[in-house]
Formats: structure tokens, C-alpha cells, sequence
């Protein structure tokens, strides 16, 4: 049996793979990159529940974050290989409907992980974070503090890019209504009509966008003293901004991510609160799912009321507010992406 863990980067155009093992049955996983943390840490979930299986995992991802083209060449490869099933981050949630199409014709299980494939049915189940939730969870607790306070609020919204993708919208929406500012369009991003907000700037997820972005906010309105960030690399940005400006004391942050480095920036108080994911746990439970799909055909079920299961989200933060359940970053550090 191999490795439970090859992992295989794609480049556009090769059809490289690891070579199969001996017998077991073979389960896939393709993420977006091999080298984002949240990936690597998906990628440990999974290598410890084929352990667990008894099965053979087989992971691949692809050169760059949107390489559709590694996805499909991966999902041909496990095909080739008679897997039972695969977990799949889709780099491209349309264009990879048809190779999915395909998998099933040979029985395959699919589960996308952390974000749906679209439409989100053409995949057997979703294992992903509650990105609504998760936002609300952060403005529940900013609310909860500036109440506290007695302070009025000024927001900067950091999104993530121009696309308006789900992950974004849902997460910069449940903020909105988690601090209580009507959302308008609950599917777009920036249609609020609310004094408080100073207005939205887009960040790539990424710390240099985070600053620029930060920046461009504090220009058009210096009296800024909340940020909500689509991710923690983008809220780190953002504190360097406000810390060149002189800004940082007077400013609180929030994000979503749990990842390690955000919960030391939560310990640092860098970041007033952030919403934890697991994608350790994701991995983990989707391999446990097409498992006993080969096992006996039992096919994973959604969280009751949703069409996903939930993986669930933890408020992460060291000023805990009335109402608002919370961990330290403490408890972070022990779980983070866990």
C-alpha cells in the first residue's frame, strides 16, 4: 500500500500521478494548491482517516489557486485508478461539473469540501463551514462590545475580490445581520444603505490587500473604527494600515479563519475576535463518508435544514461579550483549523 498522503501537484497540461498501490480500496482528494496552510491542514485530516479506513489515499491539487485544468486532469487519474469516491475544493465550482458527471457514471462518491461545486446537488454532499454563520458569529460580537462601550460604529468592509463568490457573500452578509444592519439583497455584496458603514474595499485574501485596501478606506473616511476582514491575512494587512496611521488602538478588528496565525494575532489583540474552521475535521469526515459508501452504499445526509453538512465554526477571542459564546485563544492555539 502507498503512503496514505501522495500528493501529486498538477501542472497545466501533465498527466502526472502517484503510481496506484495494491489492492484497497482508493479514495481521492483534490484541494486547490499543496502549499495554502488550510489545504495542508485538510490534507492531514484526510491522510488520518485512511489510515483509520483501511483505505488508499490518493491527493492532488492544483499549480495555482483557479487551475481547473489539474482538477479535471485529477479526477480522469482517479478514474483510471477505480477510486471509490473523492473529496474536491473546486477550483472552478462550474467547470468541473461535467468531470464530476463523468466520476458518477462509474459509481464514484463525490463530496465537495469547504466550497460547493455549482449547482451544489451535481456533488453527493457538501462538508463545509457555515460562511453565514461564521460572519454573523463576529458581528454578534462586535455589536455585543461597541454597546458595551457606548461607541457608535464606523465599518470597513474587506471583502475578498469583485466576483461576489459565495464564500464572500456569505460571510460579509451574516456579519451585516449579526450587527444588525439591514442587508438589502442577502446574494450581493454592498447594497446596504446604512450610515455606519464606510464602505467596502477588496483584499484577494491577502495580506498586501488587506493594507492597500485599508488604506483606501481610511482615506475616504478616517473616523473608521471597525474592520471586518473576509480572512485573517487580510485583517493582518489591515492592522499594518491602521498602525501606520496611528489608528490601531482605536480600531477593532474581526475575522474568519481560525488558522494559527490569526489565533496569535487574537492573543496579540491584533484581532478582536475571528470565527474558527476545521478543515481537518472536513477531510476527515469526508473520507469517513465515501468509506462507508464502498463499504455498504450508505451515502452522507445534510445537517438538518441546511443542504450541507456542517462542519461548524467557534467564535475565537480574548474579550468575551455578554451573549455571545466564545473560546479563548487559549483553546484556539490547541485547535486551530483543527
Amino acid at each position: 500500500m502507498l503512503a496514505a498522503g501522495c500528493v501529486v501537484t498538477l501542472v497545466l497540461g501533465t498527466a502526472a500521478a502517484c503510481n496506484r498501490g495494491t489492492g484497497e480500496d482508493v479514495v481521492g482528494l483534490i484541494t486547490k494548491t499543496d502549499t495554502n496552510p488550510f489545504f495542508v491542514q485538510m490534507r492531514k485530516g484526510a491522510q488520518n482517516a485512511a489510515k483509520q479506513q483501511g483505505v488508499e489515499l490518493q491527493s492532488f491539487a492544483g499549480k495555482q489557486d483557479g487551475d481547473n485544468e489539474a482538477q479535471v486532469q485529477a479526477i480522469e487519474n482517479l478514474m483510471s485508478f477505480g477510486a471509490k469516491g473523492f473529496l474536491i475544493t473546486p477550483n472552478d465550482s462550474k467547470a468541473i461539473v461535467p468531470s464530476i458527471d463523468k466520476a458518477h457514471e462509474q459509481d464514484m462518491l463525490v463530496i465537495a469540501l469547504d466550497t460547493p461545486v455549482d449547482p451544489p446537488n451535481a456533488a453527493d454532499a457538501t462538508f463545509a463551514t457555515d460562511n453565514y454563520q461564521a460572519g454573523k458569529l463576529i458581528g454578534q460580537w462586535a455589536k455585543a462590545k461597541f454597546d458595551k462601550d457606548g461607541k457608535e460604529a464606523k465599518i470597513a468592509m474587506l471583502d475578498l475580490n469583485a466576483n461576489q463568490v459565495s464564500v464572500d457573500v456569505k460571510r460579509d452578509q451574516g456579519f451585516l445581520d449579526g450587527f444588525g444592519i439591514d442587508i438589502g439583497d442577502p446574494n450581493k455584496i454592498g447594497d446596504e444603505n446604512d450610515p455606519r458603514i464606510a464602505g467596502h474595499d477588496v483584499t484577494d485574501g491577502a495580506e498586501d490587500g488587506g493594507r492597500t485596501a485599508m488604506e483606501n478606506l481610511l482615506q475616504k473616511d478616517s473616523s473608521i473604527n471597525l474592520v471586518y476582514t473576509i480572512n485573517e491575512p487580510a485583517a493582518a494587512g489591515a492592522y499594518l494600515a491602521l498602525q501606520a496611521a496611528g489608528k490601531e488602538k482605536d480600531t477593532v478588528i474581526v475575522s474568519i479563519d481560525g488558522g494559527c496565525p490569526g489565533v496569535d494575532n487574537v492573543s496579540k489583540g491584533i484581532i478582536g475576535a475571528t470565527s474558527m474552521q476545521f478543515p481537518l475535521k472536513m477531510a476527515q469526515m469526508g473520507i469517513d463518508a465515501i468509506a462507508a459508501y464502498a463499504k455498504d452504499g450508505t451515502r452522507p445526509q445534510a445537517t438538518p435544514g441546511k443542504d450541507f453538512y456542517d462542519t461548524g465554526t467557534q467564535l475565537i477571542t480574548d474579550d468575551p461579550q455578554a451573549g455571545v459564546e466564545a473560546k479563548d485563544s487559549a483553546w484556539g492555539k490547541q485547535n486551530c483549523w483543527g
